[in-house]
């Protein structure tokens, strides 16, 4: 069966066996990451401190850590792309974080494990790494297609991640978890390095020599729309991220009875990915026919107006619904962005581009807690839904208002 598949793969373009093999590599390393979503802040608390910190701030930092040295590090690693290879990148973030993993569930602290966090976002960036690697090699009147199966990679992973992490956390602990990340990371990693051949084309002297890290950074800024499209995915990002340190929390008040907390919690978290999951490609696909610009206004009108009931809902069930539908919308969101960097920059800057949009991520991942945290203390939990409800509704507004729709009809048709 391995064997048919291989030869499958050999059968069809270069740039379409890349993608497809980065999308089962993205499933994996997505189900590795996101197994943990729903009990990390519970592990903290589990494992103590040896410096007196409260529990509350090492959980915070956990989440926080983590995306503060992956901003620093994402341009960086980006820019290295540019000049060694986007697959050497990929590479570098999977068998990095295997061994960054396997070591967090021998942590004997909360402070260790704040430590290893903050290790892995200096480390890792798959999803960045696997962005630029697709970019690279797709042609751009498809990048719609080529983001939105490799968002579905990373949704599907993160739909089954969160409800098997619960459960084994449940049923055996949370270090096994752990472990079982480090395993499906190495696994990625492999059929990476087996699997993908980069053609990668050398940029021109003056670009690799005489150019430094700064200049190339420069120069993606520079490109009419980036900034707007950089702005944009701060915002998503922010709104998407704003959550999920409190559904746990969220979801407790919903339950009588919190014996099954975990599984319910990351039951909630993979519908909404399972939803995304479904939309991504169709929607990317659909971007590349009408322009992203449009695709993009609809899905982030959608998501606003979807948040707003949350803040209302009395059971369980009625977030998992809208949960469901809002992770919809947000399948719209993700790929038209990376899609509209891809057409708005040039060829062979790919790595800068999603290093710098790796970092932004990471930004609204690491502000996103503080700001949950402001609103919730000063109002209560509902006040977060309805919090990101506004953002999203900013998103749409901003783009009806400064994207400009693209010429769709004047983008090449390529069948699948």
């Amino acid at each position: 069966m391995f064997s048919r598949l291989l030869q499958k793969l050999r059968a069809v373009e270069p740039w379409q066996r890349t993608l497809y093999i980065m999308f089962v590599a993205q499933v994996l390393t997505a189900v590795g990451f996101s197994v943990i979503f729903p009990f990390l802040s519970l592990y903290v608390t589990e494992l103590g401190s040896r410096t007196r910190l409260s529990a509350e701030f090492l959980a915070g930092a956990v989440f926080s850590a983590q995306a503060l040295t992956m901003m620093i590090a994402s341009p960086i690693w980006g820019a290295v792309a540019d000049r060694y290879g986007r697959k050497l990148m990929v590479e570098r973030a999977m068998f990095g974080g295997a061994i960054i993993m396997l070591l967090m569930g021998f942590v004997r602290s909360g402070e260790e494990l704040v430590l290893l966090r903050a290790l892995q976002g200096m480390i890792t960036g798959t999803v960045a790494a696997a962005n630029a690697l697709v970019a690279a090699v797709a042609p751009r009147q498809r990048s719609g297609y080529a983001m939105g199966l490799l968002l579905m990679g990373q949704t599907t992973g993160v739909a089954i991640g969160p409800l098997i992490g619960g459960v084994l956390a449940d049923a055996f602990g949370y270090r096994l978890t752990f472990v079982l990340t480090s395993a499906l990371l190495l696994v990625g990693g492999l059929l990476v390095y087996w699997g993908v051949t980069e053609n990668m084309a050398p940029r021109p002297v003056s670009a690799t020599q005489k150019r430094s890290f700064l200049a190339d950074w420069q120069h993606v800024f520079q490109a009419n729309g980036v900034i707007l499209a950089y702005s944009l995915r701060f915002l998503a990002n922010l709104g998407r991220v704003l959550l999920t340190p409190f559904a746990p929390l969220f979801i407790a008040t919903l339950l009588v009875d919190s014996a099954h907390l975990n599984t319910i919690t990351g039951l909630v978290i993979g519908v909404s990915a399972a939803a995304g999951t479904i939309t991504a490609v169709y929607l990317g696909r659909l971007g590349d026919r009408v322009g992203h610009g449009r695709v993009l206004k609809w899905s982030a009108l959608a998501a606003g107006l979807l948040f707003l009931p949350q803040s209302l809902v009395t059971d369980a069930w009625q977030l998992l619904a809208l949960q469901a539908l809002t992770g919809a919308a947000m399948g719209g969101i993700v790929p038209t962005l990376s899609a509209l960097l891809a057409r708005y920059t040039e060829p062979g800057e790919e790595g800068s581009v999603y290093g710098i949009d790796n970092s932004i991520v990471a930004a609204a991942r690491a502000a996103a807690p503080l700001v949950g945290s402001v609103i919730a203390f000063w109002f209560d939990l509902r006040a977060t839904f309805l919090a990101t409800a506004v953002i999203f509704l900013v998103v749409a507004a901003v783009s009806f208002l400064r994207l400009p729709d693209e010429d769709a009809a004047a983008v090449p048709q390529l069948g699948d």
